[in-house]
């Protein structure tokens, strides 16, 4: 993406509006909107808006994980399997289903 030409000021986005709409749905390229020559906001669609919140939360989960490994906070594998299989066997078992042939 060359970010020179997705600068634009107020007044186009006034102007252009229904443009841009179908431009940023074509492009799904973020697009600059400057007020007094200083970039004020940031318009992009909504599909790419999902992907960058969806990658910023697996980020922040990467981060808390980094984080508690940091403060020792981690418990070895055989023992979070073991615990996970102690509380299933502690549920009440659902009747199997017979398949229809």
């Amino acid at each position: 993406m060359k970010l020179s030409t997705q600068i634009k000021p107020i007044s186009y986005l006034k102007a252009n509006a229904a443009e841009i709409m179908d431009r940023l749905a074509e492009d799904q390229q973020p697009i600059v909107i400057t007020q007094n020559g200083e970039a004020k906001a940031v318009l992009q669609d909504v599909a790419s808006y999902e992907k960058t919140q969806e990658t910023l939360a697996l980020l922040k989960i990467i981060a808390l994980g980094q984080a508690q490994i940091a403060r020792g906070e981690i418990v070895p594998a055989r023992d979070a399997i073991a615990k996970i299989r102690t509380e299933l066997s502690k549920r009440p078992q659902e009747p199997h289903r017979q398949k229809r042939k």
